[in-house]
């Protein structure tokens, strides 16, 4: 019926540095440039193979992703373009904060918490769940999705079934590509 696929952004220095980016932008690390480029290297070989196939990659606005994408783009010879959508959930007052604090940890069981300017995951579930459904009209196009960790938790919720737990829990790694079928 139609798929996408999905690749989070390269390691950047907020990664490095344990740091929350959410919407801040931290720009990728040596190590997630080559991550994209191998990414790129691998879909390139899946596509050649007829494999895998991708009309036109779509990406978080942010450079973390953007700079993945455009490498992946150079790679596989696919046009991209910048989708609003995509950016990751700002965390407000937690941005830039130790990614493993446990008062960031009991802050994010709260879906409705804009965490002092930033956005509730509810705000983010919707944005996601409607650019998802607005592929999913076009059965006819593959796209591959670039963006945030925060973004592949609430794309694999819209596929399935999760507990808050999970849902938090939930995360890819760095340059990892997800396929997902409707």
């Amino acid at each position: 019926m139609g798929k996408f696929y999905f690749v989070r952004h390269g390691q950047t220095v907020w990664n490095v540095e344990n740091k929350i980016c959410g919407a801040t932008d931290s720009p990728l690390t040596d190590l997630g440039h080559q991550q994209a480029q191998e990414t790129g290297r691998m879909l390139k070989e899946k596509i050649d193979r007829g494999e895998l196939h991708v009309d036109e990659i779509l990406t978080s606005p942010l450079s973390r992703a953007y700079d993945t994408a455009v490498e992946i783009s150079k790679m596989i010879g696919v046009p991209l373009r910048v989708e609003e959508r995509l950016i990751e959930q700002s965390f407000g007052c937690w941005e830039g904060t130790p990614r493993n604090g446990q008062e960031f940890k009991k802050a994010k069981e709260n879906f409705l918490d804009s965490f002092d300017g930033g956005e509730s995951m509810m705000h983010v579930g919707q944005r996601i769940y409607n650019l998802i459904d607005d592929i999913k009209k076009e059965p006819e196009k593959t796209y591959l999705l670039v963006a945030h960790n925060g973004i592949s938790r609430v794309i694999e919720s819209y596929f399935r079934d999760m507990t808050n737990a999970e849902f938090a829990s939930f995360g890819i790694k760095n340059a990892e590509v997800r396929e997902f079928d409707f």
